[in-house]
């Protein structure tokens, strides 16, 4: 396989937060999130998010998330989405967005 079809064989799409909770069942402090990826539907994430994001502020906001991984169980909440980060310089989560208002549902290329 090559580079641009291992990126072709991955799904980052655009995403909206429209509900947000902590896990509290976690091991690792982390976030119940529902994200709206328009024509995909909602589908839930788990995420290690609580150094730099409230619930209240991540609710509205658009994301990048990796919809096609499987679900995996966290806490025995299902993780359907990745919701990609990249680490500051204290190693803190920093979530990816697009710039601008952009649909829920357009797939990253």
């Amino acid at each position: 396989m090559t580079g641009l079809e291992a990126f072709e064989a991955l799904d980052l799409r655009v995403g909206r937060i429209v509900r947000a909770e902590p896990n509290e069942k976690a091991r690792k402090p982390a976030y119940k999130l529902w994200v709206d990826l328009g024509p995909l539907g909602v589908r839930t994430s788990s995420a290690q998010l609580t150094e730099l994001y409230t619930p209240e502020g991540l609710q509205g906001r658009l994301v990048i998330a990796a919809v096609n991984l499987g679900v995996r169980r966290i806490a025995g909440f299902p993780s359907e989405v990745l919701v990609l980060g990249v680490p500051d310089a204290e190693g803190r989560v920093v979530l990816l967005a697009p710039e601008r208002e952009v649909p829920p549902g357009g797939r990253v290329f």
